[in-house]
């Protein structure tokens, strides 16, 4: 990417799109083009259609999704279904009418069969039954994905997909119920030591595994793949590393100082047992990640505290 080509970030507000603004900036790229919500509804295909045939952008970096953790995804089915497969649909198809040079799709570890072999390779995508809470968010993403590769074989655009594990950092979502589990991990211990309360309570047995990348680490790799990668199919982005929901929550509890104990509410469902991406081929392509997770989290708590609480 030339330092004036024109890339359009979708999803630029999110923890993943700001990301990869900053990123892009950093770099020193200078003709960068987003819009919020309010000013593109990337759902309505008329606003996409204007916006695309009106801006001409050379490349695309399509983060814009309706996301959320278990509750969200498992209560608002119907609309993460619907909403992901209209962006992405929107975002896809006039990237290929107006002639974008590359585009990336980003989707979600959550694409990969409930009960895969671990680690996730990207061969085991469409090998069987998905984690029937994040079912239709997972469908969208799916769809993402081949809607790249059939434009790609149809119509010969460079059009890429990258899978990213578990996210956290700067600008996450810190909803009471619809975060995700470190974010709101984070929100829930700090709450707890600003209340003086005895025990936090997670949810599940604690012993899932579950593995995390921060979210400017993420921006990295994106930023090295859209120079280095014009495959076909999907490549996983993590880093590599698992831990425990009951490791993970004593290390937030740590970070941010809270005093009390830690219950687990064994009445509550734990989700897919262990996710770990295989990232070999990422590391093949040679890149890896570099922000260690408790050093991530305690980036992650001060960006919290600085936008969620009250002084």
């Amino acid at each position: 990417m030339k330092k004036d080509a024109k890339i359009y970030i979708a999803g630029h507000r999110g923890m993943v799109g700001s990301a990869i603004l900053r990123k892009l900036e950093q770099e020193g790229f200078s003709n960068l083009i987003v819009r919020t919500s309010a000013e593109l509804d990337l759902r309505d295909q008329q606003q996409v259609t204007d916006f695309f045939s009106k801006e001409k952008p050379d490349y695309v970096f399509l983060a814009a999704a309706k996301v959320g953790g278990i509750v969200a995804n498992n209560t608002y089915r119907a609309d993460f279904l619907y909403e992901n497969l209209q962006i992405q649909n929107n975002v896809i198809h006039n990237a290929y009418l107006n002639g974008v040079t590359k585009l990336m799709f980003l989707g979600s570890s959550c694409i990969y069969p409930k009960l895969a072999p671990q680690p996730l390779k990207e061969d085991y995508l469409l090998t069987g039954p998905l984690e029937p809470t994040n079912e239709p968010y997972a469908i969208a993403k799916i769809a993402g994905i081949k809607t790249c590769d059939a434009y790609r074989d149809q119509y010969g655009c460079n059009f890429i997909s990258v899978m990213p594990t578990n996210l956290y950092g700067y600008n996450d979502n810190y909803h009471p119920q619809n975060s995700h589990v470190l974010p709101a991990m984070i929100r829930r211990f700090h709450e707890a030591k600003e209340q003086g309360l005895p025990n936090v309570t997670i949810w599940g047995t604690g012993s899932p595994l579950r593995e995390f990348l921060f979210a400017d680490d993420l921006a990295d790799a994106c930023y090295y793949l859209m120079q280095n990668y014009d495959e076909p199919g999907l490549v996983n982005i993590g880093s590599g590393k698992e831990i425990s929901i009951k490791d993970l929550a004593n290390l937030v509890k740590k970070v941010v100082g809270f005093e009390g104990s830690i219950d687990f509410d064994t009445s509550k469902p734990d989700g897919t047992p262990r996710k770990l991406m295989d990232v070999s081929k990422l590391a093949d392509k040679g890149w890896s990640y570099s922000t260690e997770l408790e050093d991530g989290i305690k980036l992650a708590y001060e960006d919290f505290q600085k936008k969620h609480v009250e002084r």
